[in-house]
């Protein structure tokens, strides 16, 4: 899994930070039937990834993020874990017809000071 992670990090001159199994992330439960996905990262905190991936339009519901292991991420959305090394910061956006965005929102950054 991390070498996968590891050239998509190489590819867009990111760098790399693991995102250990046993950490959580948040995630839409839609995610599973929904596309585009996206996905961001803000900085890991305690056993949290700073990962949140999402289906569709973005929802401020408490409740639209839901907690998984990531090791879990293989049942809910695996096209999603050769994104995971990249670094607090980084985005993707991705389709079923091969659309891969990836860009560095510095802003992310500041929203976690």
């Amino acid at each position: 899994m991390s070498e996968e992670q590891k050239t998509i990090c190489n590819k867009y001159k990111a760098e790399y930070l693991e995102t250990p199994a046993n950490f959580k992330i948040g995630i839409s439960e839609n995610i599973k039937n929904g596309l585009p996905i996206h996905g961001l990262r803000h900085q890991q905190s305690g056993d949290t990834a700073g990962w949140y991936i999402w289906s569709g339009e973005y929802s401020d519901d408490p409740n639209f993020f839901k907690p998984l292991h990531v090791q879990h991420l293989k049942e809910w959305c695996p096209q999603v874990i050769k994104y995971l090394g990249l670094a607090p910061g980084w985005r993707f956006l991705i389709d079923d017809k091969g659309h891969e965005d990836v860009w560095f929102d510095e802003k992310l950054l500041k929203l976690d000071k």
